[in-house]
C-alpha cells in the first residue's frame, strides 16, 4: 500500500467514524424537561440536613420521613466534596457553588479533615469565615464559584431567605453577605417562609458518635436514633407551614462522619409525586449527585444556569402505583444502592490483592517446579498445562466481577463471601467455553472466546445505561462520584486491552494463512467499532480513551501491512486523532446543555477557559494515586521493563517470550500496541495510571497461556523421556 493509499483509507476511516458516532450523538435522546422547568416561577423550600440516610427511615421511627418516601419523588444522593467524607460545611458550600467545595479547616490530611462546627449564632451580614471558605475553594483545582446561587438570585431580581446556619452560607453572595437572615424557630417559620421565593432551611445535622473524626468541633450529645427523630420532627413542622404551591426537598447534604456514604433526598409538592428522581448528569434512575440541586433551584425560579455548572436539573420519573408496597419497592432499590456502594468501596483492594498474589504463587511455583525438572515428562507436561488453565481461568474474572452484579451479593451477611461466590459463579461457564469448547486447540482460541466475551458484557453494558458497572469491583464506585456511566479508567482499561488482543489474534489468524489485507481489515473494523462504543456519548461518552486507542490500532494496521512509522506519519496519525475528537467534542457541545455528555462539557469548560485547571487537577490525580500505595509505584517500573523486552525480544528477560513470538508473528506487535495504548491512556486521563495495572489483569493471563501453550505442543512433539537421565539429556 503506497503512502497516498494509506492516507485516503486512514482518512475514509476517520470520516466514517465520525458518521457513525455523529448519527448516534444526533439520534441519543435529550434530557426531557423536568416538572419544575415546566412551572417555573414558584417558590421552593430547600431543607438541608446531614447525615440522613435511606436506612433511616421507617413508617414507625419517622413518619413525615416515611411520607416523603411514599408520597414524593425519592433518590439516593452522592454528597462527595472535594475530600473522601463531607461535613457539613462542605455541603453547604457546595449548594452555594453548584461545585464541589469544601473546608480546609484544621490542618487535616486530605483525606478526612477535621468538621468545623456552623456558627452557633449568626445575624444577617457577612458569613463567619467567609474568606477562608474562599481561599479553600479556589486552591481545591475545582475553582468552586462561592456565592452562585445568591449571585445569581439576587441578579434576576429575586431573593433568598435563610434560616438556620448552614443555610446562611447556601444563600450567601460572593461576597459573604446574607441579607435575610434568621435562626431556626417553628415560631416564627410561617413568616420566613413567605418571604422569598427560595428558602434555605438548615435543621441541624445528624452526626453518628460511633463514626465522627475525634479531632471534629461537631460532637454529638445524643444518639444517632435521638438525632433522626429530631430532624423528623423539624421537617414536619417545615411541611405544615409551607407555602401552598410550594415544592420542598429535603436534601442530606453530608455524611454523618468519617465515613462516606450515599444520603437521601426527596421533593413533594405539586410539581412532585411519588416515585423516583433522575439526572442527566448521573444518567441513573435513583441516584443523583449534590452538584444536582443548585440547577435544580436555578430552573424551577425561572434563571438561566450558568454552562459552567456540573450539575443538571433534577428530573421527575412517576412510579407506576402510589402505594405502601411501591414505597417499600424504591426504599429496597435505594438501600441496595447505598449498601453496594459502601460494601464495594471496602473490597476492591482486598480482592485484588488476593487474587493477584494467588495468580503469582501460582505461576512461580509453576516455574520452579519446571525449571528444577520435577516429576516424569508427562507430569511436567501436565504442570504446564495446569498452570495454562488456571491463567485462562484468571483472565474470565474481570468480566465477571461485572456480571456479578447481576445478583445482589451485598446482602450476604458477608459481602466478601457473597461477592466471590458471585464472581465464581460467572467465571465458571466462560472459562469452560474457552477451555472445552470445540476451539479449545487453537493457541488463540481461549484468548479469542475471553476476550470476545469482555467485550460483549462492557458494550451491553453501556448500551444499557452501565448498570453492572455501579459499585462493581472495576467499575464505577457511586460514593466517589465523578463518573456515573460510560466507559470510566478502569473499564476502559478492560475495554480496550480485550481490543487489541482480539485484533492480534484475529490478525495473526488471517496473516497466518497468507491474507495480509483482510487481516488488516477485521483489524480496522474490529478497531473502529471499539472507538465508536468508547467514543459515542450515548454509549462509553469517553473523552481520554480513544486518543490512546485509535492510535494503537493504526499501529497494528500498519505493522500488518508492513509500513514503518515515520515521523510524517506519527504526526499525522496525531492529527487526525485530535481531528477526530474536536468533530466528536464540538457535535456533542451542540446538544442542550442538560443533555450533553463528558465530551461536550470538556468543550464547554475550554470556551470558558477551565481546561488547564482541568488539566493540572488530572496530573495531580495521576500523582497522587502512583504515591498512595508503594506498590503503585511498581507501574511505570514495570511498564518500562516489558517495554524493553518488547524492544529488544533477545535480552534474557525476554527468553519466556521468543518462542511464541516465533510461532506468532504478530503477537509482539500485538503487545507493543496494547503498551502505547497503556502510556498514552495513562498520561491524558485522570487517575489514569490505573489503566495499565487493570489492563495488565487481563493481557498477562492471556499472554501466559499464549507462552505455556507453545511450550505445551513442543514438548507434547517430543518423545516421552522415561528416565530423569534421559531428560537431563535433553
Amino acid at each position: 500500500m503506497t503512502r497516498r493509499q494509506l492516507l485516503a483509507t486512514a482518512t475514509a476511516a476517520v470520516v466514517l467514524a465520525s458518521v457513525v458516532i455523529g448519527s448516534l450523538i444526533m439520534a441519543s435522546p435529550r434530557a426531557s424537561p423536568t416538572a419544575s422547568s415546566k412551572n417555573a416561577g414558584g417558590s421552593i423550600v430547600v431543607i438541608g440536613t446531614g447525615g440522613l440516610s435511606w436506612s433511616d427511615v421507617s413508617p414507625q421511627t419517622t413518619p413525615t420521613l416515611w411520607s416523603l418516601l411514599r408520597d414524593g419523588a425519592t433518590a439516593a444522593l452522592t454528597v462527595r466534596s472535594i475530600h473522601a467524607n463531607t461535613c457539613p460545611v462542605d455541603g453547604w458550600l457546595t449548594l452555594s457553588a453548584g461545585e464541589q467545595a469544601g473546608d480546609s479547616f484544621g490542618g487535616g490530611d486530605g483525606i478526612k479533615p477535621p468538621c468545623r462546627a456552623l456558627p452557633a449564632q449568626m445575624t444577617p451580614g457577612k458569613v463567619p469565615h467567609w474568606s477562608e471558605y474562599r481561599t479553600a475553594a479556589g486552591g481545591s483545582r475545582f475553582d468552586a464559584p462561592l456565592g452562585l446561587l445568591g449571585d445569581q438570585i439576587t441578579s434576576h431580581g429575586k431573593c433568598v431567605q435563610a434560616v438556620g446556619p448552614g443555610a446562611a452560607l447556601g444563600a450567601a453572595r460572593a461576597s459573604g453577605m446574607v441579607v435575610r437572615y434568621q435562626q431556626y424557630d417553628e415560631s416564627t417559620l410561617p413568616s420566613a417562609l413567605a418571604t422569598c421565593p427560595l428558602t434555605l432551611i438548615d435543621v441541624g445535622p445528624i452526626r453518628d458518635p460511633a463514626d465522627v473524626n475525634p479531632k471534629d468541633e461537631i460532637r454529638p450529645a445524643t444518639t444517632r436514633a435521638q438525632q433522626v427523630a429530631v430532624v423528623d420532627a423539624r421537617v414536619a413542622a417545615v411541611l405544615k407551614v409551607a407555602p401552598a404551591g410550594a415544592d420542598v426537598v429535603l436534601a442530606s447534604l453530608a455524611d454523618a462522619g468519617a465515613t462516606e456514604r450515599l444520603r437521601m433526598i426527596a421533593i413533594t409538592g405539586p410539581h412532585f409525586g411519588g416515585g423516583t428522581l433522575e439526572s442527566s448528569s448521573t444518567r441513573q434512575q435513583g441516584l443523583v449527585q449534590l452538584t444536582d440541586l443548585t440547577p435544580t433551584i436555578l430552573q424551577h425560579l425561572g434563571i438561566p444556569q450558568p454552562s459552567n455548572l456540573g450539575g443538571t436539573p433534577l428530573q421527575f420519573v412517576p412510579a407506576d402505583t402510589i402505594s405502601d408496597h411501591s414505597a417499600d419497592q424504591r426504599l429496597r432499590a435505594l438501600l441496595d444502592y447505598d449498601q453496594a456502594s459502601h460494601n464495594v468501596h471496602g473490597l476492591v483492594e482486598p480482592f485484588f490483592y488476593g487474587w493477584a498474589l494467588l495468580q503469582l504463587v501460582l505461576y512461580l511455583s509453576a516455574a520452579m517446579l519446571w525449571k528444577r525438572g520435577w516429576g516424569t515428562a508427562g507430569q511436567r507436561l501436565q504442570i504446564l498445562l495446569d498452570t495454562r488453565r488456571v491463567a485462562i481461568i484468571a483472565a474470565t474474572v474481570p468480566a465477571s466481577t461485572f456480571l456479578a452484579n447481576l445478583l445482589p451479593w451485598w446482602r450476604f451477611s458477608v459481602p466478601m463471601v457473597g461477592l466471590v461466590a458471585s464472581v465464581a459463579l460467572f467465571a465458571g461457564p466462560i472459562s469452560v467455553l474457552a477451555l472445552l469448547g470445540p476451539w479449545h486447540r487453537r493457541p488463540f482460541a481461549p484468548m479469542g472466546v475471553v476476550c470476545v466475551t469482555t467485550l460483549a458484557v462492557l458494550t451491553l453494558d453501556v448500551m444499557t445505561g452501565s448498570r453492572l458497572q455501579l459499585s462493581s469491583l472495576m467499575g464505577l464506585q457511586p460514593v466517589i462520584g465523578g463518573r456515573f456511566y460510560g466507559m470510566g479508567n478502569v473499564t476502559f482499561a478492560l475495554f480496550a486491552t480485550a481490543t487489541l488482543l482480539l485484533c492480534t489474534a484475529v490478525g495473526n489468524h488471517l496473516v497466518t494463512i497468507g491474507q495480509p489485507r483482510y487481516a488488516a481489515g477485521a483489524v480496522a473494523a474490529i478497531g473502529l467499532g471499539a472507538v465508536i462504543v468508547d467514543a459515542s456519548p450515548s454509549l462509553g461518552s469517553d473523552l481520554g480513551g480513544p486518543p490512546a486507542l485509535l492510535p494503537a490500532v493504526i499501529l497494528l494496521v500498519m505493522a500488518i501491512l508492513q509500513i514503518r512509522l515515520t515521523w510524517l506519519r506519527g504526526l499525522a496519525i496525531g492529527g487526525g486523532v485530535g481531528a477526530f475528537l474536536v468533530l466528536l467534542g464540538l457535535l456533542d457541545w451542540l446538544r442542550p446543555a442538560e443533555s450533553r455528555s463528558h465530551l461536550g462539557r470538556f468543550v464547554q469548560t475550554m470556551l470558558d477557559g477551565g481546561a488547564w485547571d482541568i488539566i493540572v487537577r488530572k496530573l495531580g490525580q495521576n500523582t497522587t494515586l502512583l504515591f498512595a500505595n508503594p506498590l503503585s509505584l511498581l507501574i511505570p517500573v514495570v511498564l518500562v521493563l516489558f517495554a524493553y523486552i518488547l524492544a529488544r525480544p533477545n535480552w534474557w528477560a525476554a527468553a519466556p517470550l521468543r518462542r511464541p513470538f516465533a510461532r506468532f508473528q504478530l503477537l509482539r506487535t500485538g503487545l507493543i500496541a496494547i503498551v502505547v495504548m497503556w502510556v498514552i491512556g495513562a498520561a491524558l486521563n485522570d487517575s489514569g495510571a490505573a489503566i495499565p495495572a487493570v489492563g495488565a489483569t487481563l493481557a498477562c493471563p492471556l499472554v501466559i497461556a499464549v507462552a505455556l501453550r507453545t511450550l505445551e505442543d513442543e514438548r507434547a512433539a517430543r518423545p516421552v523421556a522415561t528416565t530423569r537421565a534421559s531428560r537431563h539429556r535433553r
